[in-house]
């Protein structure tokens, strides 16, 4: 049984998917219709960069989803992947709305355009430089709660953005709070890693965001999906077109329950995890959590052979 990952923000690289967009029509067209959509060669910023443009948020939510629904594609009707076979699919943040478009739940375009105001809106929620986001490694979740509750800043927030994998946690909030925070747990020993990021995503300091996101997402047509969609805010499937759309919203200033959501996947039988777009930090996430799945990380042309051959076994 299969389940098929979305990677989120912190993947992109410039030139991703060009070995695809050179071999493959049907990827040279869904990233003319990208291109139509937003008004700009959002093409170009994937394939050429310059690497800042591509790490503005507004262009990087977008430019994933291009890459991931284009490899989805290739795989479909290039090599008749049968994706029925399939229990779940989750995505990462904005690798949720891949998930979605990929289960036809939610239409290429329309997701183009709700990720691409998502980013603009996350961004605008913190003015630059007042949000701060650090990776936490090798510490329980409980205890990491424990420590922010016990060294809080009033009127400071800092908060749990993804629980990724085990001993892998982001927080995320105010910059004064975050560093505080990161300064306690290196006094303990506890590694932490400033993320080079351009607003504090996934805390309560993004339901401005989340808010001017409410009305974008309830005026775009969902329909039910036809694989279940394991979601970001619980980690449990769902086939609820309104539920999900509630939780698109909710998901913008939620925890990303990553472990939960890849724990619930094994438990429910699923022991192939295959991660569909740029990079491999989910199939990373996946070795550290379940020590036992299979994992295939499929973002060149060569990987779609060596995972239909082990698929076959």
């Amino acid at each position: 049984m299969n389940a098929l990952i979305f990677p989120g923000q912190g993947s992109q690289t410039v030139g991703m998917g060009l070995e695809f967009y050179e071999n493959f029509k049907i990827v040279r067209e869904i990233f003319a219709r990208a291109d139509d959509k937003l008004n700009f060669s959002i093409s170009k910023i994937i394939l050429e960069g310059p690497e800042d443009k591509l790490q503005l948020t507004k262009n990087t939510q977008p430019a994933i989803l291009t890459i991931s629904y284009s490899i989805f594609k290739v795989l479909e009707k290039e090599f008749n992947f049968k994706f029925n076979s399939s229990k779940f699919f989750a995505g990462h943040s904005l690798g949720e709305y891949s998930a979605l478009v990929c289960s036809n739940s939610l239409n290429f375009e329309d997701a183009l355009h709700l990720l691409h105001e998502r980013g603009k809106a996350m961004q605008e929620a913190v003015p630059v430089g007042q949000g701060s986001m650090s990776a936490v490694l090798g510490l329980n979740l409980d205890e990491l709660h424990e420590i922010i509750n016990d060294n809080k800043i009033e009127n400071e927030i800092c908060e749990v953005a993804n629980n990724n994998a085990v001993g892998q946690v982001i927080i995320s909030g105010d910059k004064k709070a975050v560093e505080n925070i990161s300064k306690k747990l290196k006094e303990l020993k506890i590694k932490t890693i400033p993320l080079k990021v351009s607003a504090p995503f996934h805390c309560s300091l993004m339901k401005p965001a989340a808010e001017k996101m409410r009305q974008k997402i309830n005026n775009v047509q969902f329909n039910t999906p036809n694989v279940e969609i394991i979601n970001n805010v619980n980690g449990k499937p769902t086939k609820d077109p309104s539920l999900i759309k509630n939780l698109l919203v909710e998901q913008i200033y939620s925890t990303v329950k990553w472990r939960e959501s890849l724990e619930n996947i094994y438990q429910s039988g699923v022991n192939n995890f295959i991660e569909i777009g740029p990079g491999k930090a989910l199939t990373g996430m996946v070795k550290r959590t379940l020590k036992e799945a299979k994992t295939f990380s499929i973002n060149k042309i060569t990987d779609i052979e060596l995972c239909n051959n082990e698929l076959k076994k």
